[in-house]
Order: C-alpha cells, then structure tokens, then sequence
C-alpha cells in the first residue's frame, strides 16, 4: 500500500506533507499528566518536561493575579491553594455549566455564576475557560519541546479521547491554538497506542485498546493489517478514570473515620491522600491513608467495582459493534496510568477472557504513537519503509430533522473517518421558498431523543410545486472528527455552509445513555417513526387534493366528487389515529378514488400547454 491517510487532502486543503517539514510533535494533553514526543532515528521518544528529565508533566495550573504556575508545583500547593489551582481540566473540556461535572462530590472548585453556554472558574481575582486551562499545560510542553528541538515548532498532533464528541474535539483544538501551535490533527488516543504497539512490535491482527485514564475511559477495536489501522468499533466514557477510583477511596475513607472533609483545601488533602495510596495498593496488599485509617487492597478492589463494571457494557457493545467476539481477539492493550492498577488488569482478563499486554508504559504509549502520527503527517518518516493507514471513526450518528420530527441519518456511528456523505431531499409544500435544516447526533428516531448540534437555512428558492426543487445535503465529517454541512439547491445554485460547532458538548452520561436508550427503545423507535412517516405522507396528499379541488373542482361533477370527499374523510381520519397500515390503506383509498380526477386535471394543463402552437412547435419544444 502506498502512502496514508495523511497524503489524502481534504477539500480545500493543501497537502500537509508539503505545508509541514519541519520539527513536529505529538501531545497527550492527559487528564492527570501530559506529555509531549517526537521522532528521533526513527524512533518514539518522549521529551522532558522539566529540570528533572521527567517525562510527565501534572496537568494542573496555579493561578496567581500576575502568573500561572503549571506541573508539580502546583500540583503541590493544590492542597494549600485548591481554588484557584484546577486539578484534571480535561474533563470540563466542552461542558456547560450545568454538567454533572461542576457538581461532583470533591470538587473544591469556583464557578461563576454567569459564565453563559461555557463553564468558566473563578481563579485569583479573574474567570478562565477549560479551553484556557489547558491552553497553558500545552504552552509549557511547547516551550520545553521547542528548548529539546532547537527552534519553534512547525506542527503537533494532540490526541484525544475517542469518545470526545464535536464541542470536546473543538475546545481541544481551540486551546492548541490558543497555546500557539499549528494544530496538524487531533487524533484518537486509542488509534495512538495501537499505532505505536504496531510500528513497534510489528503487530498484525485484531485488538482491543482498553484506554483508562485520570478521567476519561475509551474503548476500541482496531485491525492492524499490512500497515492499515482499522477502527472497526468505539465506545467510552468521558467522565471515568482514575480520578474516580480516588473519589470511591476518599468516600471509603470517611465512612471509616466517620469525618467528612469540610472546606476545599480539606477535600483537595483527601483526594492527595487517596491518589498516593491508590498508587501505593499497585503494589502493596494495605496502606494507611490517614492516622488510623488503613485500608486493604481488597477493600480497595471492592470499592471501585461498580466503576470497573461500568466500562464492561461499553466493552460488550464495541466486540458485539465489530461483529467479534472476546475469543478472536488477537490481543487487548492497556493504555493509560489507572491500568496499572491490579484490579484493572483481572478484570480486563475476565472481560476479554485473555491476559492484556502491557509491556509499553501506558502513560507514554499514546504520546509515543502521537508522535509517530506527526512525523508521518510532516513527510518525514516511517523511516523503515512502513505506510500507514489511520482509519478512525465517529461515535455517534449524524443526521437532519425531517417532517414530524423524525431524524434522517446521514452518517452512521462507527462509519470511517474522514468521510463525505450527500443525500437529495425536496420541498415539502407549494410555493416554498427556502429550507430550515436542523443538524443532530445520536441514535434514536426522535429529534427530542437526540442532541441538536446546529440549525441554518437556505434561502432564496423561487416558488415552485412541492417536489419540484432539489436540495443536495453535504456531510463532511474531516480527520478530526470535525463536521462541515453543505446545502446546496439543483435549480437556483444556492447554497449555504455551516461547521458545526455547538457551544456545549454531550457529558458522558448523556452518551452513555443515548447508546443504552438506542437499544432498548429500538422497536418502538421504528414503530414511531413509520407512524410518522405515514402521517406526513397523508399531510401532504391531503394537502394537494385539497388544492386541486379548489383550483380544478370543476371539471367534476357532483356524483363524481363525493366519493373523493368520503376518501378525504377517511384518510383525514386514519392520519390522526395510531394505525400506520390503516393510514397507508386510506392514502391508497384516495388514489384510486381520485385517479380520472388526476387524468382530467393533466389532460386540461397540456390542452393549455398546447394551444395555438403548431405540431412542429410542440414536438420542437419536447426535443
């Protein structure tokens, strides 16, 4: 295979290859810790962050009226400083201020109180955004990469989460932006691991990417084939990680010692305390946590079980999505720090009925692959003759709002990325002059069961009979994962253009339980929308007898047009019941009811069409 999916432009775009040679790196902007790597002799490595050699940099930043202080020693004086230092941003990247986030248990944070569609924290006299947060995490790997490299950085690739949706992927690529850098792609962290567990060990197969990290939790299900890395399947968490596993101990903890933390540099000592001992549990059979409160492995195990069992349904959902099963997996990647974590590991074993790999460190593995991502994107590499193919997908459906509120997909959930997409629709009623298009995501048949993602119009359509107009639709979803919607109208050449780019984006209950509600609702969803479907069919048709008998009703005589009338009624009738099939028999009903009235209504236009005009004008004017 030659070249990649970093050689294919998208429209509009120049190739990157020939707009980036320079020196490139690829980010992990992590909830706990961030790490930035670059392609050194053809080989991954991550850079230090600090004066230390460190590779891992604590994604947390201090706020002082005149400067920010980013890493370990903010992570230090979180305790000391817990308001207006913020600890695992990433997890109100792309939320609103009504998110589950904001009111977690242990968020020793202040919000304010009008910050409109985006979350925003009140820090040292000042507001700041998420987007500005880690804006400041990525200055610091920039400067400290530029220091490494020599000079200023041409290109990044930053991953993400693979079950970030559109408003967490924009507010990811807004803050490297933000931060300065030329931001060459955002790239599933999944797809990263995979992509560097199969340039390095020169893996083929089928594999699960089993992704926990501080705060967010990905599944995928990946080929790795002859240099093509398929994402056959994705599923996730956007508010799941290690951080929970410190929540779950911190509430073990005060049920132990009876004493709940009452102020937020009392809740950021616990959380410190119960994130020293999770780390300690890796490899200790008990620890103390505080004086007197000891706490054993197994206590620990039991205590973040339920977490554990929520990342099994998305683990179900992605193999039964790949059609596979657990047995012919060819192998199951632990990716992120929390995977260190004993009871993790058994219950990816139980889970994939096989024992994971780790034999890369899962804090470095998604930057190393990052890395690797931006030197094939930059031109220079694979060294060792090696083409890839990235194939990442969507997570969840997008689609327009029809007639009835029903949802119209247009790209399906785990579809490749990038993609294009084109469906033809038409106008609905006579005379229309324009189309409102309502763009959503999700799984269910019901625009109210889905997200609204952005609404535009397209204006300008001369008056013309239902049906007449052709309106083409575009969906380009782009490497990012980013979607641009077309409109464009046959007959005029009209055309609006929208990038969606909603405010606000899904927390990770809302996805979860979009997913959940797909399933279980997925017979009455199809019942519904075939309802309505047959009753804006029967709209329609009611709408134009109408119509006609207003225009034309004289060409019937009396006897003729009752029984079109009675078909009316009865069709009038079945539309506001419950019965679709006694809809479509009442439509069927009226057509043949009305039929000589339709002939004699097209025999009368041609008479018209046709009079005083020779035979050789006419038979001209059809050639």
């Amino acid at each position: 295979m030659s070249g990649g999916l970093f050689q294919i432009a998208e429209p509009g775009e120049s190739q990157i290859k020939e707009a980036c040679t320079g020196r490139v790196v690829g980010i992990d902007l992590g909830t706990t810790n961030s790490l930035v790597a670059t392609v050194r002799a053809g080989t991954p490595e991550c850079l230090a962050v600090d004066d230390e050699g460190g590779r891992l940099l604590p994604s947390v930043v201090e706020y002082f009226a005149d400067h920010t202080i980013v890493g370990k020693r903010a992570l230090t004086d979180a305790a000391a400083n817990p308001i207006d230092t913020i600890v695992s941003v990433k997890r109100f990247m792309g939320r609103g201020p009504g998110d589950v986030e904001t009111t977690r248990r242990f968020t020793p944070y202040r919000f304010a109180s009008k910050s409109g569609p985006l979350i925003r924290f009140a820090v040292a006299g000042r507001e700041v955004t998420p987007i500005e947060v880690s804006a400041e995490i990525l200055r610091v790997l920039r400067t400290q990469a530029e220091v490494a490299l020599g000079g200023v950085l041409d290109g990044v690739v930053i991953t993400v989460p693979a079950y970030f949706d559109d408003a967490q992927r924009q507010a990811t690529r807004d803050a490297g932006r933000l931060a300065g850098l030329h931001v060459l792609r955002l790239l599933n962290e999944p797809t990263a691991a995979a992509l560097a567990y199969g340039l390095d060990k020169k893996s083929q197969g089928t594999f699960a990417v089993y992704d926990l990290g501080g705060g967010t939790f990905d599944i995928s299900i990946l080929k790795l084939e002859e240099g093509v890395f398929q994402v056959k399947a994705t599923g996730g968490d956007t508010a799941l990680g290690g951080d929970d596993f410190d929540r779950a101990l911190a509430e073990l903890v005060v049920q132990r010692s009876g004493r709940a933390p009452d102020s937020p540099t009392a809740q950021r000592e616990l959380l410190d305390a119960c994130r020293a001992a999770k780390h300690r549990l890796t490899r200790e059979s008990a620890t103390e946590i505080l004086p007197g409160v000891r706490i054993a492995r197994e206590e620990f195990d039991e205590a973040i079980a339920p977490i554990l069992t929520r990342t099994a349904a998305a683990c179900r959902r992605a193999i039964k999505d790949a059609e596979l099963t657990p047995e012919t997996l060819d192998g199951v990647i632990l990716v992120g720090g929390a995977t260190r974590v004993p009871a993790v590991r058994a219950f990816v074993e139980k889970i994939f009925k096989q024992k994971p790999l780790f034999d890369l460190d899962p804090d470095q593995v998604v930057a190393l692959g990052a890395a690797v991502q931006a030197d094939l994107l930059a031109g220079a590499g694979p060294q060792a003759g090696n083409d890839v193919l990235l194939l990442d997908v969507i997570p969840l459906s997008l689609g327009l709002e029809m007639m009835g509120g029903v949802v119209e997909k247009i790209i399906p959930r785990n579809w490749t990325i990038p993609t294009r997409a084109q469906q033809t629709f038409t106008t609905y009623a006579d005379g229309q002059t324009g189309f409102d298009l309502h763009v959503v995501q999700g799984e269910r048949e019901s625009v109210a069961d889905c997200r609204s993602l952005a609404r535009f119009q397209l204006k300008g359509i001369p008056p013309m009979p239902a049906g007449m107009a052709r309106l083409d639709v575009t969906f380009l979803v782009d490497a990012d994962g980013i979607l641009q919607v077309t409109a464009h109208e046959q007959t005029t050449g009209q055309e609006a253009v929208i990038e969606v780019t909603p405010s606000y984006g899904l927390s990770a209950e809302e996805i979860e339980q979009m997913l959940l509600d797909s399933y279980q609702h997925a017979d009455s969803d199809v019942k519904t929308r075939l309802l309505i479907d047959a009753r804006v069919e029967a709209d329609r048709i009611l709408s134009a007898i109408r119509g006609a008998l207003v225009a034309d009703g004289r060409l019937l005589e009396p006897e003729e047009r009752a029984p079109i009338e009675q078909a009316i009624a009865a069709l009038q009738s079945a539309r506001d019941g419950i019965d679709r099939h006694a809809i479509r028999s009442a439509i069927e009903s009226l057509d043949h009811a009305s039929q000589s009235f339709a002939q004699r209504r097209m025999d009368t236009s041609l008479q018209h069409a046709v009079a005083g005009r020779r035979i050789s004008e006419v038979e001209q004017k059809l050639e």
